[in-house]
């Protein structure tokens, strides 16, 4: 049975899932539940249920003579889930073009050219944050409320399931600077809704494929060592 909202699990489950989101915690990290009962303030029980409640999420595993840890990245469910990330921005970065306004544009810009700058010096969760801010920019004006939550709702499991360290590389991240820039420009001119819709499916599966690779790439390199 689900914890009561306001409850210790609840409390608990919401403190933890959001470590795991920001990547204070990271796939692999023990999770030790005094430890963590301690942090909270709580004792032992309600962290016991927040994370088996996180297990059934799939957010969490239970390892013989280990314990809880939060889990591995999985392929399927990061491919999954950025390819529904995809067709729904898509559809409402589209719908919303028409709605922009030059505040809109002017902010998506200065987020783009700040993300330009972290090029240099590359900073890889700084680079997600202001990549995420970039793209509420475009999409928030969309009059299909349904949209803008099933996007609010993907990014969520995102969070969850993507590696910070594949997701956005220093040569990936120079790729995407300049998808959107197209994706602006055609926005700018007044481009078919089909075409800004396209472009940004292309675009942010442009980078769950470099992410893949990525991983790939890593998981060979484990492997030979």
């Amino acid at each position: 049975m689900a914890a009561a909202k306001g409850s210790k699990a609840q409390r608990a489950y919401t403190s933890i899932r959001e470590r795991i989101a920001s990547q204070e915690l990271r796939p692999g990290d023990r999770l030790v539940l005094a430890g963590l009962a301690d942090e909270l303030e709580m004792s032992v029980v309600p962290v016991r249920e927040a994370i088996r409640k996180l297990e059934a999420e799939g957010v969490v595993v239970f390892e013989t003579n280990v314990g809880a840890r939060v889990a591995r990245i999985n392929r399927e469910r990061y491919l999954n889930t950025m390819q529904a990330l995809a067709i729904v921005e898509g559809a409402a970065t589209a719908l919303s073009a028409p709605h922009l306004g030059s505040g809109r544009l002017e902010a998506a810009r200065r987020f783009n050219a700040e993300l330009e700058q972290l090029l240099g010096a590359f900073d890889g969760a700084e680079y997600v944050r202001l990549n995420q801010a970039f793209h509420e920019q475009l999409y928030r004006d969309c009059p299909n409320e349904e949209l803008i939550n099933h996007i609010e709702e993907e990014r969520e499991k995102l969070a969850m399931v993507r590696d910070p360290d594949a997701t956005f590389t220093a040569a990936r991240a120079r790729d995407s600077v300049q998808e959107h820039e197209h994706i602006l420009q055609l926005i700018e001119s007044g481009a078919p809704s089909f075409e800004i819709e396209l472009a940004v499916r292309e675009h942010r599966s442009a980078t769950r494929d470099a992410a893949l690779a990525h991983q790939a790439h890593q998981a060979e390199a484990e492997a030979a060592s």
